[in-house]
Protein backbone atom coordinates (compact mmCIF):
# COMPACT_ATOMS: atom_id res chain seq x y z
CA UNK A 1 0.00 0.00 0.00
CA UNK A 2 1.30 3.39 -0.45
CA UNK A 3 2.58 5.36 2.64
CA UNK A 4 4.70 8.67 3.39
CA UNK A 5 7.40 8.37 5.34
CA UNK A 6 10.69 9.28 6.87
CA UNK A 7 14.28 7.62 6.88
CA UNK A 8 16.09 10.10 9.04
CA UNK A 9 15.12 12.86 11.43
CA UNK A 10 15.61 16.74 10.03
CA UNK A 11 14.60 19.84 8.83
CA UNK A 12 11.86 19.88 5.86
CA UNK A 13 14.10 21.76 3.08
CA UNK A 14 15.77 18.09 2.41
CA UNK A 15 15.05 16.36 -0.60
CA UNK A 16 14.32 13.02 1.55
CA UNK A 17 12.67 15.08 4.76
CA UNK A 18 9.56 13.17 3.46
CA UNK A 19 9.54 10.02 0.76
CA UNK A 20 6.72 8.46 -1.05
CA UNK A 21 6.76 4.65 0.28
CA UNK A 22 5.46 1.03 -0.30
CA UNK A 23 4.63 -1.04 2.35
CA UNK A 24 2.96 -4.08 3.88
CA UNK A 25 -0.98 -3.22 4.29
CA UNK A 26 -1.34 -3.71 8.52
CA UNK A 27 -4.04 -6.63 9.70
CA UNK A 28 -6.10 -5.62 12.81
CA UNK A 29 -6.54 -7.77 16.16
CA UNK A 30 -7.80 -6.45 19.46
CA UNK A 31 -9.44 -3.13 19.86
CA UNK A 32 -8.00 -2.45 16.48
CA UNK A 33 -9.86 -0.60 13.41
CA UNK A 34 -8.45 -1.43 10.26
CA UNK A 35 -9.21 1.92 8.63
CA UNK A 36 -9.15 3.17 4.51
CA UNK A 37 -7.75 6.06 4.96
CA UNK A 38 -9.79 9.15 3.02
CA UNK A 39 -8.71 12.39 4.45
CA UNK A 40 -6.08 13.34 6.61
CA UNK A 41 -4.60 16.61 7.89
CA UNK A 42 -1.46 18.43 9.40
CA UNK A 43 -0.54 19.10 12.81
CA UNK A 44 2.47 20.79 14.48
CA UNK A 45 3.21 17.45 15.99
CA UNK A 46 3.99 16.08 12.70
CA UNK A 47 6.62 18.79 12.02
CA UNK A 48 8.05 18.56 15.61
CA UNK A 49 8.44 13.84 15.41
CA UNK A 50 9.58 14.53 11.90
CA UNK A 51 12.44 16.90 13.12
CA UNK A 52 13.12 14.85 16.48
CA UNK A 53 12.69 11.35 16.50
CA UNK A 54 14.72 8.82 14.47
CA UNK A 55 12.80 5.67 12.73
CA UNK A 56 13.16 2.40 14.76
CA UNK A 57 16.28 0.66 12.96
CA UNK A 58 15.55 0.20 9.11
CA UNK A 59 11.96 0.94 9.35
CA UNK A 60 10.56 4.27 7.83
CA UNK A 61 8.17 6.07 10.28
CA UNK A 62 5.07 7.07 8.91
CA UNK A 63 3.30 10.80 10.54
CA UNK A 64 -0.23 11.56 10.67
CA UNK A 65 -2.67 11.74 13.64
CA UNK A 66 -5.65 13.12 11.79
CA UNK A 67 -7.96 10.61 9.83
CA UNK A 68 -11.19 10.52 8.14
CA UNK A 69 -11.92 6.96 6.72
CA UNK A 70 -14.16 4.11 6.37
CA UNK A 71 -13.85 0.72 8.50
CA UNK A 72 -12.45 -2.35 6.44
CA UNK A 73 -11.80 -4.61 9.11
CA UNK A 74 -12.19 -5.17 12.81
CA UNK A 75 -10.23 -6.57 15.82
CA UNK A 76 -12.20 -9.15 17.57
CA UNK A 77 -12.18 -6.77 20.87
CA UNK A 78 -12.85 -3.48 18.13
CA UNK A 79 -15.94 -2.56 20.06
CA UNK A 80 -13.97 -1.68 23.10
CA UNK A 81 -16.25 -0.67 26.15
CA UNK A 82 -19.76 -0.74 24.04
CA UNK A 83 -19.36 -4.04 21.54
CA UNK A 84 -20.32 -3.95 18.03
CA UNK A 85 -20.07 -0.39 18.02
CA UNK A 86 -17.87 -0.07 14.69
CA UNK A 87 -18.58 -2.26 11.82
CA UNK A 88 -16.61 -2.64 8.17
CA UNK A 89 -18.20 0.40 6.65
CA UNK A 90 -18.94 2.51 9.26
CA UNK A 91 -17.64 5.49 8.37
CA UNK A 92 -15.00 7.20 11.28
CA UNK A 93 -12.46 9.81 12.25
CA UNK A 94 -9.89 9.94 15.21
CA UNK A 95 -6.64 11.61 15.93
CA UNK A 96 -4.65 7.97 16.80
CA UNK A 97 -2.22 7.61 19.04
CA UNK A 98 1.39 8.76 18.80
CA UNK A 99 3.11 5.56 19.54
CA UNK A 100 1.90 3.83 16.70
CA UNK A 101 2.49 4.63 12.74
CA UNK A 102 0.38 6.74 11.33
CA UNK A 103 -2.50 8.14 8.82
CA UNK A 104 -0.48 9.44 6.20
CA UNK A 105 -0.63 5.53 4.42
CA UNK A 106 -3.75 3.81 2.24
CA UNK A 107 -4.78 1.54 5.18
CA UNK A 108 -4.12 2.21 9.19
CA UNK A 109 -4.32 0.77 12.37
CA UNK A 110 -6.59 2.67 15.27
CA UNK A 111 -7.43 1.48 18.57
CA UNK A 112 -11.57 1.61 18.46
CA UNK A 113 -11.74 3.08 21.72
CA UNK A 114 -10.63 6.39 20.66
CA UNK A 115 -12.33 6.56 17.64
CA UNK A 116 -15.90 8.09 16.71
CA UNK A 117 -18.11 7.89 14.00
CA UNK A 118 -17.39 11.05 11.20
CA UNK A 119 -20.08 14.12 11.28
CA UNK A 120 -22.36 13.87 8.46
CA UNK A 121 -23.19 16.57 6.94
CA UNK A 122 -19.65 17.99 5.83
CA UNK A 123 -17.20 17.09 3.76
CA UNK A 124 -14.45 14.34 4.06
CA UNK A 125 -11.51 16.76 3.90
CA UNK A 126 -13.05 19.46 6.07
CA UNK A 127 -14.01 17.14 8.87
CA UNK A 128 -10.16 15.58 8.84
CA UNK A 129 -9.48 19.07 10.39
CA UNK A 130 -10.50 18.50 13.29
CA UNK A 131 -10.08 15.20 15.51
CA UNK A 132 -6.61 16.15 16.82
CA UNK A 133 -7.55 19.86 17.71
CA UNK A 134 -10.83 19.19 19.14
CA UNK A 135 -9.52 16.57 21.15
CA UNK A 136 -7.28 18.77 22.47
CA UNK A 137 -9.29 21.47 23.07
CA UNK A 138 -12.20 20.11 24.57
CA UNK A 139 -9.22 18.13 26.96
CA UNK A 140 -7.61 21.21 28.29
CA UNK A 141 -11.25 23.66 28.16
CA UNK A 142 -13.38 20.48 30.45
CA UNK A 143 -10.99 18.32 32.36
CA UNK A 144 -7.61 20.29 32.70
CA UNK A 145 -9.08 23.76 32.95
CA UNK A 146 -12.63 23.10 34.25
CA UNK A 147 -14.07 26.17 32.48
CA UNK A 148 -17.29 25.72 33.76
CA UNK A 149 -16.28 25.59 36.91
CA UNK A 150 -16.12 29.15 38.30
CA UNK A 151 -12.90 30.73 39.91
CA UNK A 152 -13.89 33.07 43.05
CA UNK A 153 -13.99 36.79 41.76
CA UNK A 154 -12.98 36.28 38.93
CA UNK A 155 -14.09 37.70 35.70
CA UNK A 156 -15.81 34.86 33.90
CA UNK A 157 -13.49 34.88 31.06
CA UNK A 158 -10.97 33.13 28.90
CA UNK A 159 -7.60 34.46 27.20
CA UNK A 160 -6.52 32.06 23.83
CA UNK A 161 -3.06 33.20 23.40
CA UNK A 162 -2.92 31.95 19.47
CA UNK A 163 -6.44 31.65 18.67
CA UNK A 164 -6.66 31.55 15.17
CA UNK A 165 -3.99 27.87 15.02
CA UNK A 166 -6.16 24.94 14.92
CA UNK A 167 -6.69 24.38 18.19
CA UNK A 168 -7.31 27.81 19.09
CA UNK A 169 -10.01 28.05 16.02
CA UNK A 170 -11.91 25.09 17.77
CA UNK A 171 -11.66 26.04 21.67
CA UNK A 172 -13.24 29.33 20.88
CA UNK A 173 -16.17 27.46 18.72
CA UNK A 174 -16.36 25.10 21.62
CA UNK A 175 -16.53 27.65 24.17
CA UNK A 176 -19.25 29.59 22.45
CA UNK A 177 -21.44 26.44 22.04
CA UNK A 178 -20.88 24.82 25.48
CA UNK A 179 -19.69 27.79 28.13
CA UNK A 180 -20.99 31.09 29.01
CA UNK A 181 -17.89 32.34 29.10
CA UNK A 182 -16.29 35.62 27.43
CA UNK A 183 -13.75 34.65 24.77
CA UNK A 184 -10.32 36.75 24.58
CA UNK A 185 -8.62 35.34 21.68
CA UNK A 186 -5.04 36.91 20.49
CA UNK A 187 -4.04 37.14 16.78
CA UNK A 188 -1.76 39.85 14.82
CA UNK A 189 -2.50 40.06 11.73
CA UNK A 190 -5.70 41.33 10.04
CA UNK A 191 -7.01 38.09 8.28
CA UNK A 192 -6.40 35.77 11.76
CA UNK A 193 -7.76 38.92 13.51
CA UNK A 194 -11.01 38.99 11.21
CA UNK A 195 -11.05 34.98 11.43
CA UNK A 196 -11.17 35.12 15.33
CA UNK A 197 -14.16 36.94 15.23
CA UNK A 198 -15.64 35.02 12.71
CA UNK A 199 -15.44 31.68 14.96
CA UNK A 200 -16.70 33.52 17.65
CA UNK A 201 -14.37 35.63 19.80
CA UNK A 202 -15.83 38.07 21.65
CA UNK A 203 -12.65 40.37 21.77
CA UNK A 204 -9.27 40.46 19.75
CA UNK A 205 -6.06 41.67 21.57
CA UNK A 206 -2.83 41.29 19.39
CA UNK A 207 -0.20 38.94 21.30
CA UNK A 208 2.76 41.47 19.95
CA UNK A 209 1.76 44.17 22.17
CA UNK A 210 1.51 44.23 25.85
CA UNK A 211 -1.37 42.14 26.97
CA UNK A 212 -2.17 42.80 30.42
CA UNK A 213 -2.68 46.59 29.15
CA UNK A 214 -5.08 45.19 26.19
CA UNK A 215 -6.90 43.28 28.60
CA UNK A 216 -7.60 45.93 31.17
CA UNK A 217 -8.88 48.18 28.96
CA UNK A 218 -11.55 46.05 28.03
CA UNK A 219 -12.94 47.06 31.36
CA UNK A 220 -14.55 43.20 31.93
CA UNK A 221 -12.12 42.56 35.01
CA UNK A 222 -9.23 39.57 36.09
CA UNK A 223 -9.73 36.66 33.31
CA UNK A 224 -10.36 33.09 35.30
CA UNK A 225 -8.72 31.49 33.11
CA UNK A 226 -6.09 31.04 30.16
CA UNK A 227 -5.41 28.80 27.00
CA UNK A 228 -1.71 28.94 26.06
CA UNK A 229 -1.55 27.24 22.60
CA UNK A 230 2.37 28.31 21.54
CA UNK A 231 5.30 30.38 22.93
CA UNK A 232 3.73 29.52 26.09
CA UNK A 233 7.04 30.75 27.17
CA UNK A 234 7.42 33.96 26.18
CA UNK A 235 3.19 35.08 27.72
CA UNK A 236 4.37 33.80 31.19
CA UNK A 237 4.86 36.67 33.17
CA UNK A 238 2.00 38.39 30.78
CA UNK A 239 -0.45 36.19 32.25
CA UNK A 240 0.11 36.13 35.37
CA UNK A 241 0.34 39.74 35.55
CA UNK A 242 -3.51 40.02 34.07
CA UNK A 243 -5.12 36.08 35.44
CA UNK A 244 -7.13 36.49 38.12
CA UNK A 245 -5.88 35.10 41.75
CA UNK A 246 -6.08 31.25 42.04
CA UNK A 247 -7.28 31.32 38.06
CA UNK A 248 -6.16 28.25 35.51
CA UNK A 249 -3.56 28.28 33.09
CA UNK A 250 -3.47 25.76 30.43
CA UNK A 251 -0.17 25.25 28.11
CA UNK A 252 -0.02 22.49 25.21
CA UNK A 253 3.00 23.30 23.46
CA UNK A 254 6.89 22.71 24.35
CA UNK A 255 8.72 25.52 25.73
CA UNK A 256 12.32 24.97 26.52
CA UNK A 257 12.28 26.93 29.81
CA UNK A 258 8.73 27.81 31.23
CA UNK A 259 8.90 29.63 34.74
CA UNK A 260 6.19 29.12 37.02
CA UNK A 261 7.84 31.48 39.64
CA UNK A 262 5.53 34.62 38.77
CA UNK A 263 2.40 32.59 38.80
CA UNK A 264 3.18 31.40 42.91
CA UNK A 265 1.69 34.77 44.39
CA UNK A 266 -1.71 34.62 43.18
CA UNK A 267 -1.44 30.67 43.73
CA UNK A 268 -2.37 29.90 39.92
CA UNK A 269 -2.53 26.26 38.83
CA UNK A 270 -0.56 25.36 35.98
CA UNK A 271 -2.17 22.30 33.34
CA UNK A 272 -0.45 21.08 30.49
CA UNK A 273 -2.56 18.87 27.97
CA UNK A 274 -1.27 15.93 25.63
CA UNK A 275 -4.22 14.51 23.86
CA UNK A 276 -2.36 11.07 23.41
CA UNK A 277 -1.76 10.67 26.94
CA UNK A 278 -4.68 8.79 27.25
CA UNK A 279 -3.83 6.21 24.15
CA UNK A 280 0.29 6.58 25.91
CA UNK A 281 -0.98 5.26 29.08
CA UNK A 282 -4.10 2.93 28.62
CA UNK A 283 -5.77 4.58 30.80
CA UNK A 284 -9.27 3.95 32.36
CA UNK A 285 -10.88 6.31 30.62
CA UNK A 286 -9.28 6.04 27.51
CA UNK A 287 -12.63 5.40 25.35
CA UNK A 288 -13.61 9.00 26.54
CA UNK A 289 -11.87 10.21 23.65
CA UNK A 290 -14.29 8.42 21.44
CA UNK A 291 -17.01 9.84 23.17
CA UNK A 292 -15.45 13.48 22.70
CA UNK A 293 -15.59 12.95 18.97
CA UNK A 294 -18.73 11.52 18.58
CA UNK A 295 -20.14 14.89 20.68
CA UNK A 296 -18.60 17.16 18.36
CA UNK A 297 -19.42 15.12 15.47
CA UNK A 298 -22.88 16.08 16.91
CA UNK A 299 -22.77 19.77 16.55
CA UNK A 300 -20.92 19.89 13.78
CA UNK A 301 -24.25 17.99 11.88
CA UNK A 302 -26.81 20.33 14.04
CA UNK A 303 -24.29 23.30 12.40
CA UNK A 304 -23.25 24.63 15.81
CA UNK A 305 -19.59 24.45 14.91
CA UNK A 306 -17.72 24.27 11.80
CA UNK A 307 -14.46 22.72 10.32
CA UNK A 308 -11.39 24.88 10.92
CA UNK A 309 -9.77 23.68 7.63
CA UNK A 310 -8.42 26.94 5.66
CA UNK A 311 -6.44 24.83 2.49
CA UNK A 312 -6.23 22.07 1.07
CA UNK A 313 -2.55 21.02 -0.47
CA UNK A 314 -4.33 17.91 -2.84
CA UNK A 315 -3.59 14.33 -2.69
CA UNK A 316 -1.57 12.60 0.28
CA UNK A 317 1.40 12.03 -1.06
CA UNK A 318 6.01 13.54 -0.29
CA UNK A 319 5.62 16.45 -1.91
CA UNK A 320 2.20 18.31 -0.81
CA UNK A 321 2.96 17.16 2.61
CA UNK A 322 6.12 18.73 2.65
CA UNK A 323 4.53 21.91 1.24
CA UNK A 324 2.31 21.45 4.62
CA UNK A 325 4.93 20.84 7.28
CA UNK A 326 6.59 24.10 5.98
CA UNK A 327 3.62 26.11 6.67
CA UNK A 328 3.40 25.29 9.61
CA UNK A 329 6.84 25.67 10.54
CA UNK A 330 6.66 29.27 9.26
CA UNK A 331 4.24 30.03 12.08
CA UNK A 332 1.79 31.50 9.60
CA UNK A 333 -0.62 28.64 9.11
CA UNK A 334 -4.17 30.10 10.28
CA UNK A 335 -7.20 26.81 10.78
CA UNK A 336 -5.73 23.54 9.25
CA UNK A 337 -3.96 22.38 6.18
CA UNK A 338 -5.97 19.26 4.58
CA UNK A 339 -5.14 16.48 1.97
CA UNK A 340 -7.61 14.04 0.34
CA UNK A 341 -7.27 10.82 -1.40
CA UNK A 342 -3.94 8.90 -2.70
Amino acid sequence: MKAVGYKHAGPIDRDDALIDLEIDKPTPSGHDLLVRVEAVSVNPVDTKIRTRREPEGDTPAILGWDAVGEVVATGDKAGGDKAGEFKPGDKVWYAGAINRPGTNAEYHLVDARITGHAPKNIPTAEAAALPLTALTAHEMLFDRLRVNDPVPGAAKAIVIIGGAGGVGSIAIQLLRVLTDLTIIATASRPETQDWVRELGAHHVVDHTKPLPEQIAALGIGAPAFVFSTNFSDTYAQAAADFIAPQGRFGLIDDPQNFNIMPFKSKAISIHWELMFTRSLFTTDDMARQGEILNEVAALIDTDKIRSTATAAYGTINAENLKRAHALIESGKARGKIVLEGF
